[in-house]
């Protein structure tokens, strides 16, 4: 058997539309683990928002977060933790053009919490934590550089805040737009990708290329599965993802469209 490293990314993927690991989806997954394969968690979302689904799993492999800025053994201390910043002052820079930017928030988040700007649109849900004064993104405190920056607009600017942003600070920073009714921008360090944390996590298991296998449903997800030895779209995942993937699922999120494909590919 060809052990493999299954990458797998959680909203519209693993997660279906009620942002739930299904029953099908959890026992297969589990199956692959016990048959000798692993799985890694690869995820734009923040450790706070996904951990839950890494405990449910029982993994214990390396997680990607943050589309990759933090890649780290949860609850535990590892040499090879990588957590990638961005300039403290690029927030407040950022921050300083809120009104000219046509920006609803700026938030600014890191492994272990998250700031924001003003409560009038901060939705607990939406951060997965109360938040209270400590929280307000303010000079006294965000003292450290954070992993990633969102900033919410109207859709008809996404592009034009995003063309001002990777003009402005294009040098140091990326900014990727997630999928989804809500225009949020999410910026990370210059260079950072799902597909560097997954071959991270693949080196420390001592897995191949060849033997990644990837699944995604969005742009942010675009690298890894060109990067994997075998990459997977979802049947709800973009155009341009299933371009650039070696299969498509002929199911949906909603359907175990990954429970469905992974249980056929390993014969499980």
């Amino acid at each position: 058997m060809n052990q493999k490293l299954i990458a797998i990314d959680l909203d519209g993927t693993t997660l279906n539309n009620e942002s739930k690991i299904s029953t099908k989806t959890a026992a297969t997954l589990k199956k692959a683990i016990d048959a000798g394969h692993y799985v890694s968690i690869a995820t734009g979302r923040p450790y706070r928002m996904s951990h839950q689904f890494y405990k449910e799993l029982n993994l214990k492999t390396p997680m990607v977060n943050f589309n990759g800025a933090l890649v780290h053994l949860p609850e535990q201390k590892w040499a090879g933790e990588r957590e990638t910043l961005i300039k403290r002052e690029i927030v407040f820079d950022i921050l300083a053009q809120k009104q000219a930017l046509n920006l609803d928030f700026v938030a600014a988040e890191n492994k272990e919490t998250f700031f924001i700007d003003s409560l009038d649109f901060y939705d607990s849900k939406f951060f997965a934590a109360p938040a209270t004064e400590n929280n307000l993104l303010s000079a006294k405190n965000l003292t450290t550089d954070p992993t990633s920056l969102l900033v919410r607009t109207q859709t008809q600017y996404a592009q034009q805040v995003s063309d001002s942003l990777m003009s402005q600070y294009g040098e140091f920073v990326d900014v990727r737009t997630w999928g989804g009714p809500t225009a949020i921008l999410e910026i990370v360090s210059k260079g950072i990708q799902k597909a560097k944390g997954v071959h991270q996590v693949a080196d420390y298991l001592n897995i191949s290329k060849e033997n990644v296998v990837a699944f995604g449903d969005e742009h942010n997800d675009l690298e890894m599965l060109d990067y994997a030895g075998w990459g997977v779209a979802m049947s709800n995942g973009t155009d341009e993802l299933k371009q650039v993937a070696n299969d498509v699922t002929q199911k949906s999120n909603q359907e175990d469209g990954l429970a469905d494909y992974l249980a056929d590919y390993l014969s499980l």
